[in-house]
């Protein structure tokens, strides 16, 4: 039986430049919670965006934040993964200096992002999506825990992909998005499990939605993983469940009287 519908959000719930989430989704995760089913936004952003988002129905959500290092349900911290301090600066660091000055950088603490600008669109970007933020120069002052670090090129990551993630593999540097590299020590998977384990599920009954490599070690946990139809050509092959929109998705499986398992 699925317990738990999770999905991420840019590429995914929202195309990409799309900001506000349509009516139908809500009303999908109202029939959701009617049978007893936990809906989760499982997104790289900040617990303030993503909630702002799904305002309408957030007393059915529980939030996975910052790729899974920051899980929230009914507005409270029921989990969190920092990074070591070191490593964390060390990162910012190197995502700054050797992006031949194409990169900025963006730091997430608990609720606020911290961001290292060149005047490169990143600002806007964050503002754009709801974040609560504050400039800095260097990581350093920053006055609470990090728990992750990423890289914005506004021209595109692909050109750096090689650069840093195996550099910081350890730190499970993945592409996020077109312009968007993340490291944290948490993913979406170790989010995912501890979701399930709070909440008394197991990750086989759990239905998710992605469409990009941040999306992987989600969609490789759960018992019912789905990849956008617009993803890249390994995740196609990687997923056999494909999607144009978790909403189509989510409709064929409301519709079944068992509710059981996703088409």
């Amino acid at each position: 039986m699925i317990q738990m519908v999770c999905s991420d959000l840019d590429g995914t719930l929202l195309q990409y430049g799309k900001k506000w989430l349509e009516g139908e989704i809500f009303d999908q995760i109202r029939a959701l919670a009617a049978h007893g089913i936990r809906f989760c936004p499982a997104s790289g952003r900040q617990y303030t965006s993503e909630r702002k988002l799904f305002a309408p129905v957030a007393e059915h959500c529980v939030f996975l934040c910052e790729n899974g290092a920051v899980l929230f349900d009914g507005g409270k911290v029921i989990a969190k993964t920092p990074m070591p301090r070191q490593l964390a600066e060390a990162i910012a660091w190197d995502f700054w200096n050797d992006s031949d000055g194409k990169g900025e950088v963006m730091l997430s603490g608990e609720n606020t992002s911290y961001l290292m600008s060149r005047g490169r669109g990143m600002v806007e970007r964050i503002a754009f999506i709801g974040n609560n933020y504050t400039l800095i120069d260097d990581p350093a002052r920053i006055p609470e825990e990090i728990v992750k670090v990423s890289v914005y090129i506004d021209a595109g990551v692909n050109p750096y992909a090689e650069r840093f993630v195996p550099r910081w593999k350890a730190a499970n540097c993945a592409v996020a998005g077109p312009k968007w590299i993340d490291t944290t020590l948490a993913n979406k998977g170790t989010g995912v499990q501890a979701l399930c384990r709070a909440l008394g599920m197991q990750p086989e009954n759990v239905m998710a939605f992605g469409d990009n490599y941040n999306d992987v070690a989600m969609l490789d946990l759960v018992g019912h993983p789905y990849i956008m139809q617009s993803a890249a050509p390994e995740l196609l092959q990687r997923y056999a469940n494909h999607t144009p929109r978790p909403e189509d998705t989510l409709a064929a499986f409301l519709e079944q009287p068992d509710r059981e398992q996703p088409l």
